[in-house]
């Protein structure tokens, strides 16, 4: 009988053991339910999110994967598109250092130098740009 015991005491203890053991990421979140259930964790939790925003934008892909969204809710969205041009050139005009940033980044992507001129209508004239280090 004691031996039975051992035997099956024994066995109970692999079984958590096994059971414990971490699983393999992809299996993990291969079961959707699983998945949705992590993602809803992450999403609920404030340092979470930050943190799977920071390894996102660390991520090549899924940072350029986050921009285009980004864009594509602008695009849709013309009114919060121009809320947000207006709060980040507020932004710009206080801190210098951004405004020759922002500047640099918008002037190396063309279809933003485009978007930009079709909504003033016309080129956009860098000397106008007040509170800008010109030297780029």
């Amino acid at each position: 009988m004691k031996l039975l015991q051992k035997v099956t005491l024994s066995l109970a203890f692999i079984v958590c053991f096994a059971s414990c053991q971490s699983a393999d990421p992809k299996q993990t979140l291969s079961n959707s339910e699983s998945r949705k259930a992590i993602m809803e964790t992450i999403a609920k939790d404030a340092s979470m999110s930050k943190e799977m925003m920071q390894t996102m934008m660390a991520n090549a892909d899924a940072h350029k994967m986050m921009m285009e969204h980004h864009a594509a809710m602008m695009k849709d969205d013309p009114t919060m598109m121009k809320g947000m041009m207006a709060d980040m050139m507020e932004a710009c005009k206080k801190d210098t250092s951004m405004m020759t940033e922002m500047c640099k980044k918008m002037m190396e992507n063309q279809p933003m130098m485009d978007m930009m001129q079709k909504m003033n209508g016309d080129k956009m004239d860098m000397k106008k740009m007040e509170g800008m280090n010109h030297k780029m």
